[in-house]
């Protein structure tokens, strides 16, 4: 392969399946398809414009969590599996969502909103989140990795690590959670698995025990090559709540800038990807993607006081995906 090129809560979504347990909410092609933005990205195109929110309630706090409560009254955390209610959530009003897949899930279990929830479509790299968390539960998250020419082979979006380079896995997974950068995806796969491809194998294989039952990887970046993966908002929605559960990976995606530090020691400071951290101040988190093929995506968390929710948007457009995000984030909480 040419190497420029390489490329919740339960009770909620589809009737008749079974309730497994609601989780603690505390979840290129050949022709050039990109993931996410780029690193000099400063364009504000269809930012959510700005409100006067009050504060958050409980401000600094965890995320109110979803009960994780199963059938049978006790605790269980995956698999995860949705089922609505007998008379669904009720809508305020009808969110205006021009994406071509999205859903919304709170804390009560309930599907709020959902949009074709269980078509297959790329995803881009809001699957890093799923990569965010084989690399937390691999545990020792401080052991040094040496950066391999292999792991740069990465395009479009880099951090810039160098082959000889070593870093903590804390470091990369920080960065690579904020800012999305392809080489340290690549880099985190590779050490956790001895290859990107074996890799994604297990992505997919850990996906299915969270209860993704729609969802196939290839890679750890979400960008179009190998070709073949998909997944659908359904199990994205799944995905934002078990991620969220990992206090590492909660504390990273809420995280509005950060500044990474070279092994030679130069810093980038990096800014996060999700620009609804920045317009609607309930936001809690979570991942942006983008390729071509995929369009703008967004799994975003909110919390405030005791409401919590998860939305998910596919195949939107940087005219309308942070104010689509915002707008179901907003109906999740009620206001």
């Amino acid at each position: 392969m040419n190497r420029t090129l390489f490329t919740m809560f339960t009770q909620a979504v589809s009737r008749g399946l079974a309730i497994a347990g609601m989780i603690a909410f505390v979840a290129a092609s050949f022709s050039g398809c990109r993931s996410n933005v780029p690193l000099n990205d400063t364009a504000q195109s269809g930012a959510a414009a700005p409100h006067n929110y009050p504060s958050p309630e409980g401000a600094g706090a965890a995320p109110r969590p979803f009960a994780a409560v199963g059938p049978d009254g006790s605790t269980a955390l995956t698999p995860i599996s949705f089922n609505n209610r007998s008379e669904p959530a009720a809508l305020s009003r009808q969110p205006n969502i021009a994406a071509k897949c999205a859903i919304l899930v709170d804390n009560r279990g309930r599907v709020v909103f959902e949009k074709n929830a269980s078509a297959r479509v790329p995803t881009a790299s809001t699957q890093k989140l799923l990569l965010g968390i084989l690399i937390v539960e691999a545990g020792n998250l401080g052991k040094s990795i040496t950066v391999q020419d292999s792991d740069t082979w990465a395009e479009p979006t880099k951090m810039g690590i160098q082959t000889g380079q070593t870093y903590t896995r804390e470091e990369l997974l920080r960065a690579v959670l904020i800012r999305s950068s392809n080489d340290i995806a690549r880099c985190l796969a590779r050490d956790h698995s001895g290859s990107v491809s074996a890799f994604a194998a297990r992505m997919t294989s850990r996906a299915r025990q969270l209860g993704m039952n729609n969802s196939y990887f290839t890679n750890a970046s979400g960008l179009p090559s190998p070709s073949g993966q998909y997944s659908t908002a359904r199990d994205m929605a799944i995905l934002g709540a078990a991620a969220m559960q990992k206090p590492f990976i909660r504390s990273a995606v809420g995280t509005r800038a950060h500044i990474f530090r070279f092994s030679n020691g130069t810093t980038k400071t990096v800014t996060n990807t999700n620009r609804v951290l920045g317009s609607f101040p309930y936001c809690t988190g979570a991942k942006t993607g983008y390729t071509n093929a995929a369009g703008r995506c967004l799994i975003s968390s909110a919390s405030n006081g005791g409401n919590s929710c998860i939305a998910v948007v596919l195949g939107s457009t940087s005219a309308n995906i942070w104010r689509e995000s915002e707008e179901l984030l907003k109906l999740g909480l009620g206001m």
